[in-house]
């Protein structure tokens, strides 16, 4: 019996049809398989994976020429993949390389289509075609090494075919890779450390080898260091000397700044003796963590999130700047109602004989106070001051994952992330503010969810300062240029900083809003 497979009707039931074989094969038991049909699926997977990446390219290149991505308030197609998709950067760096790459290698695309070449060999094949000084050699390359694919060449075969065309193409082109070839990659992994991979210029590489080799010898027979690991100890060497030489752009002579967080709750009790010092010398390693782990994924601006030896090290002779954050803390705001309440009827009317008046932060109860204080004074006094304690830790609650568990489950009341304490007014944007609004944002605020960070962008005033807008911490955002000076000036976006700590951007007509979060969870 031969099944017949209908076309489909359209782009949206084509897309179904995808979805729906991909998530028949991945419920499948693959040990139930016949052998031969495991085998198949792994070849059908690779054809599969090609025949996408050129789909994949070909509405890129479409949804890129056509602008589509800026009905969303993203500057390009890469950022829209990253917001909209919910991809890393490396995977949408990666479409896009693609989408370019195989407009440049039409035949090498319709071999993919076609199931000659298969996502890695073609890329391996466009990255020597792609040197080839026209468009002309470019396809006339492709078209011989697509028919000696078609006709059973290895894929060494096909490189070494490929680089023989280009080394004949271009004369000279066996002496190595060509300025646009060099590259250096650093990624942050999630406990702070990096991986490092480049492509240097023969210039760059003399010279970073002979910094490595001179400052990478043996320290004497003691020195059990293996070969690779003296030369990461040369490079860490080499990149202290050019800090403390003062030869980096914009540092004033300053080796490192250092910003040393701390919530108001952390600031109080370091000097109580409490045993919340050590949790909160527990919550600050939890929270640095954390920051690590976003930088790995983000991208740093510059600077680095270091704890313990590491960063007593490094900022033994650095610029200290303190930074308090205050978080609400939801516990304490039921005995700020209390005292409060009981404030309140102390000042309106003498509590009944039978009615005790509602305790303070005292350890001896509250009647015996009133009894030997007969006008109340030092009751309220006390009061008082327990009202201010209560404010305060109302302020400086618990963050990192108690900020996150209280946004999800206590609703919009008290839906707002951990913020910095304002710092004042002023008619330019002096450091203190321009820093407090960059530790609180992070990167750029805009609400299509722009991860632009910190050292990309600038600080805006949400009201405009020509219409009377005031410069502080809460009047001012961070956006990256694209945002700030094309969305918002140039076509008029307006922005809005919620008073849960989420940003709103609103189109010029009012058609369109986007948030940086969902809309808070209904209340009551």
């Amino acid at each position: 019996m031969t099944a017949i497979i209908l076309p489909p009707a359209g782009t949206s039931d084509a897309l179904d049809m995808i979805l729906a074989g991909y998530r028949y094969l991945a419920a499948a038991d693959p040990a139930a398989m016949p052998a031969a049909d495991r085998a198949r699926c792994l070849q059908v997977y690779e054809q599969a994976r090609a025949v996408a990446t050129v789909g994949h390219a070909q509405v890129l290149g479409a949804f890129a020429a056509q602008e589509d991505y800026t009905a969303d308030g993203e500057y390009g197609a890469r950022s829209w993949l990253i917001h909209r998709t919910n991809i890393s950067r490396a995977a949408a760096m990666a479409h896009t390389a693609w989408q370019h790459r195989l407009a440049e290698h039409p035949k090498i695309a319709r071999a993919m289509t076609a199931g000659v070449l298969t996502e890695s060999w073609a890329k391996a094949l466009c990255e020597i075609t792609g040197k080839l000084p026209t468009a002309e050699d470019i396809d006339k390359a492709d078209g011989i090494l697509v028919w000696a694919a078609l006709h059973g060449a290895i894929l060494a075969e096909l490189v070494s075919l490929a680089t023989e065309i280009y080394v004949r193409a271009v004369p000279g082109g066996e002496d190595g890779p060509g300025p646009e070839d060099r590259a250096v990659r650093l990624a942050t992994t999630l406990g702070g450390a990096g991986v490092l991979h480049g492509d240097l210029s023969p210039e760059c590489t003399a010279m970073v080898t002979a910094v490595l080799d001179a400052l990478s010898k043996p320290t004497g027979a003691q020195d059990a260091r293996s070969r690779v690991q003296r030369y990461h100890d040369a490079l860490e060497e080499a990149m202290k000397r050019l800090l403390a030489a003062g030869l980096l752009p914009d540092r004033a002579g300053h080796p490192t700044k250092a910003l040393v967080h701390m919530s108001l709750a952390e600031l109080r009790a370091m000097d109580s003796g409490s045993v919340f010092q050590g949790e909160w010398v527990t919550a600050a390693a939890a929270r640095w963590a954390a920051h690590r782990a976003a930088a790995s994924v983000t991208g740093g601006d510059g600077a680095a999130w270091l704890g313990g030896p590491a960063a007593r090290g490094l900022a033994c002779d650095a610029i200290l700047v303190p930074v308090v954050t205050a978080d609400i803390d939801p516990g304490a705001l039921e005995d700020l109602v209390r005292l409060c309440v009981e404030l309140h009827r102390m000042d309106h009317r003498d509590p009944a004989p039978d009615e005790p008046p509602i305790p303070a932060d005292d350890p001896a109860p509250s009647d015996l106070v009133a009894k030997a204080d007969p006008d109340g004074d030092a009751l309220r006094d006390a009061i008082r001051q327990a009202i201010i304690g209560k404010a305060a830790d109302l302020l400086s609650g618990p963050g990192g994952l108690a900020s996150f568990l209280r946004r999800r489950q206590l609703g919009a009341g008290l839906a707002g992330p951990s913020l910095p304490l304002d710092v004042g007014y002023s008619a330019t944007i002096p450091a203190a503010i321009r820093t407090a609004v960059t530790l609180r944002d992070q990167h750029c605020q805009w609400a299509g969810k722009c991860d632009q960070p910190a050292a990309a962008c600038e600080v805006h005033h949400l009201v405009h300062q020509a219409d009377g807008g005031p410069t502080s911490v809460k009047d001012c955002g961070l956006y990256c240029t694209y945002h700030h000076q094309v969305m918002i000036h140039r076509l008029g976006w307006t922005v809005t900083l919620e008073p849960d700590g989420t940003t709103t951007a609103r189109s010029p007509d009012g058609t369109r809003t986007l948030r940086s979060h969902s809309p808070p969870p209904r209340t009551g």
